[in-house]
């Protein structure tokens, strides 16, 4: 990426993810990185990645140029934001990852005309692995945009919506869908212990299954549909599982999912 200048407001874990992403990928270099950062061990942690750090944006001088990224919690991320209004006011773009928080909000604390772009990242991003999905309002030039989905993507896949409101369905997919693997895995584990595997075959088992499956549907050709009738056997254990999984589990991530889109309308409110 050229020398944009990226201020990166709260080092935290998923900040601090991304920013390990984006200098391990070569997006940036670290001379281009401002990171503010209040607690000082993170803040420490930030320096030592060579990124200049700063404990709070007092002396950052405003530029144009740059991208202000926003990687705090949606409870303190308006506030947060109205001390960069002198960089949305020389014309920055701000990027906020803060979930349920709508760029009216940031526009409201920032100016009207503020170019805002919304990304929905979740976890596995710690590792290059994540999902991250944007939104940008009218006033954000291509280019950058364009730059934006650069710089994410040394964390990720990245997809662009057109309708903010998509936002919400997002957060319960891919926000909040690790959370639903991860408590799979607890379930498959717990499962084999009650069948009688050790506890720690059974957690072996269990994560390397999950890792395998996603990883074979990530390359396959086939959709996971299909994945899922060449494992099973007529009259088979697989088909003797599903028999008990497939109705239940269907409904039930449906509801898991509405509640998750439901909450973060509540969020955003």
């Amino acid at each position: 990426m050229a020398e944009k200048r990226v201020i990166l407001v709260g080092c935290g874990n998923m900040g601090r993810a991304m920013l390990e992403g984006w200098l391990d990928a070569g997006r940036l270099k670290p001379r281009q990185v401002e990171v503010v950062e209040p607690a000082d061990a993170l803040r420490e942690r930030a320096a030592a990645l060579g990124v200049n750090v700063h404990a709070v944006a007092d002396g950052l001088p405003p530029s144009g140029d740059a991208i202000v990224i926003l990687a705090v919690k949606p409870q303190v991320i308006v506030t947060v934001a109205e001390s960069y209004r002198g960089f949305a006011q020389a014309g920055a773009t701000f990027v906020s990852i803060a979930a349920g928080t709508q760029v009216a909000a940031l526009e409201g604390a920032l100016g009207a005309g503020t170019p805002v772009i919304r990304c929905m990242p979740n976890t596995p991003a710690a590792i290059g692995k994540g999902m991250m999905v944007v939104y940008a309002n009218g006033q954000v030039a291509p280019s950058t945009l364009d730059e934006v989905t650069l710089l994410l993507s040394a964390s990720g896949m990245v997809e662009t919506i057109d309708d903010e409101e998509l936002m919400h369905a997002v957060t319960a997919v891919s926000g909040s869908g690790p959370a639903y693997l991860f408590h799979f895995i607890e379930c498959l584990t717990g499962a084999g212990e009650k069948a009688g595997l050790p506890k720690e075959t059974a957690a072996k088992l269990a994560m390397q299954t999950a890792y395998g499956a996603a990883s074979l549907a990530a390359a396959s050709d086939d959709p996971p549909s299909r994945l899922r009738e060449q494992v099973t056997s007529p009259n088979g254990t697989t088909a003797a599982a599903l028999g008990v999984l497939m109705g239940p589990m269907g409904k039930l991530v449906a509801q898991a999912v509405e509640a998750a889109r439901k909450r973060s309308e509540e969020l955003g409110r």
